[in-house]
């Protein structure tokens, strides 16, 4: 059994994708890059995405994570199969949190320990998801940067099916529904389709499991699965997500992509089939935390002097390791505050110009991991500027601005020039500027919105498309 305060840790980072928290949010940024926002009547309840490593299946699992832009959820329910270890029933995690490359995800410790105590085939337990002397669940834990890197902030409830047994299945589906109905939830099933067939093959088999998902209908998948004419590894899953979600309020699936491994592979021999698809209902509970990718629960506390010049000095040192080509690993700070989680951005200057900016909007990394991996990307890595070379070193400037939380804005009036920055989201189109680029170019409230807008690459007036979702966020400038 897992203490209440452990943390799972992940197992399968460096090996299904990327174990560096920059290089996973870049991989990430680039599938939401290429994946399409569907025009999808409703709020989305339910998801199905694959679970093998990202270079073969995270396309595909983008294009159902991307429908979920502008959504917010107290808790998401994920559901994975086991493929290391067999035991009978479902086992609900009874630790404290999961940890991603990119951070933790809080499990909601009270809705994990009601589902467990409505059915006996569903127990609180770390079986299936500490792996203990095998390797750790992965179909689970690859679905989670997706989930951290589109909503932020949630909790999580993660459920490991020890057996694909239908009778589980279904009993978990009513357990899921009874307690989730009325809340903010999603529930992710995670799953892989066929595998080792040909193309040919695997696409006849695949489509059987596809018609009966965009039929929404859990009766006919498990028919299709108990008779051999398609194969899922997350069988179960997908059916008890299905029933919760019908009783929930699902009205519509979606299937938003299919792909085999040949995709990547070049192998169409023997190939893995990978399916995404979202539930959608008309109802939409509403959300108790407006926020975006907040940790703490509190104001934000100010930096010292002594902490700013820290973090400055700190940000030419990695500037100059990278010069240097060296590795740059620099010791824990004795600060609390700097090991704290916080989104950050380093812009260097020279001669008041700009020569590179780069940020991590989200709080992924502790405040001096943030700076240092930053600054040495706005240093090399911004594709605006050619790299810093050893001779503009010691001209440069720097300044490091330490982001507070997103926050949605439902009135524009919300908005206070010289105090917020601006994020805004539309289609596949993004765009942030910091809070003291209107104070410099001495822009109204209007003008910033709309030069925000022409920094996401949309028409100026976009932010007041429905679809537009905008958010401020503060930040301490030194």
């Amino acid at each position: 059994m897992a203490e209440q305060n452990e943390i799972r840790k992940p197992a399968v980072a460096g090996m299904f994708y990327p174990a560096e928290p920059a290089e996973l949010a870049r991989q990430l940024a680039q599938f939401y890059s290429e994946a399409k926002k569907k025009a999808i009547p409703g709020h989305p309840i339910g998801i199905i995405a694959p679970h093998a490593g990202y270079t073969y299946s995270g396309k595909t699992a983008s294009e159902a994570y991307k429908q979920l832009e502008g959504e917010q959820y107290d808790t998401v329910v994920v559901i994975s199969p086991s493929h290391t270890v067999f035991f009978q029933g479902v086992s609900v995690y009874n630790g404290s949190a999961y940890e991603t490359p990119i951070g933790t995800v809080e499990v909601d410790e009270e809705l994990s320990r009601r589902i467990s105590q409505i059915h006996p085939g569903v127990f609180l337990s770390n079986k299936g998801h500490t792996g203990g002397s095998v390797r750790g669940e992965h179909a689970l834990e690859v679905q989670l940067p997706f989930l951290q890197q589109m909503l932020g902030r949630f909790k999580l409830v993660a459920m490991v099916m020890g057996d694909q047994e239908e009778s589980t299945a279904r009993s978990l589906g009513e357990v899921l529904a009874s307690v989730l109905s009325g809340k903010n939830c999603l529930i992710v099933a995670s799953t892989d389709l066929s595998h080792f067939y040909t193309e040919k093959e695997a696409h006849r088999l695949d489509d059987n499991i596809r018609r009966a998902v965009e039929q929404y209908n859990p009766d006919r998948l498990q028919n299709v699965l108990g008779s051999g004419k398609g194969e899922a590894c997350g069988g179960g899953p997908m059916i008890a997500m299905m029933i919760a979600t019908r009783r929930m309020g699902g009205e519509k699936v979606v299937v938003t992509r299919y792909s085999t491994s040949a995709e990547a592979s070049g192998d169409f021999k023997e190939v893995v089939g990978y399916l995404s698809a979202v539930v959608v209902s008309s109802k939409k509970p509403k959300s108790a935390d407006i926020t975006m990718g907040a940790m703490p629960k509190r104001e934000s506390e100010t930096l010292t002097d002594d902490e700013k010049q820290y973090l400055l000095d700190l940000a030419k040192r990695s500037i100059k390791a990278g010069l240097e080509k060296t590795d740059f690993d620099e010791p824990e700070p004795v600060s609390r505050l700097l090991k704290e989680k916080r989104g950050a951005f380093v812009t260097i200057k020279i001669n008041g110009s700009l020569r590179g900016c780069i940020g991590m909007i989200r709080a992924a990394q502790p405040l001096y991991q943030a700076v240092a991996e930053m600054a040495r990307a706005a240093a090399f890595e911004d594709p605006r500027f050619a790299e810093l070379s050893q001779r503009e070193f010691d001209k440069i400037e720097v300044e490091i601005s330490v982001l507070s939380p997103l926050v949605r804005v439902n009135d524009f009036n919300e908005i206070k020039v010289g105090r917020d920055g601006l994020l805004i989201r539309m289609d596949m189109h993004s765009g942030l500027l910091l809070p003291q680029v209107a104070s410099e170019y001495n822009w109204d409230r209007v003008t910033f919105l709309e030069q925000t807008c022409l920094k996401a690459g949309l028409p100026k007036n976009s932010y007041k498309e429905k679809n537009a979702e905008v958010y401020r966020f503060t930040a301490d400038v030194f």
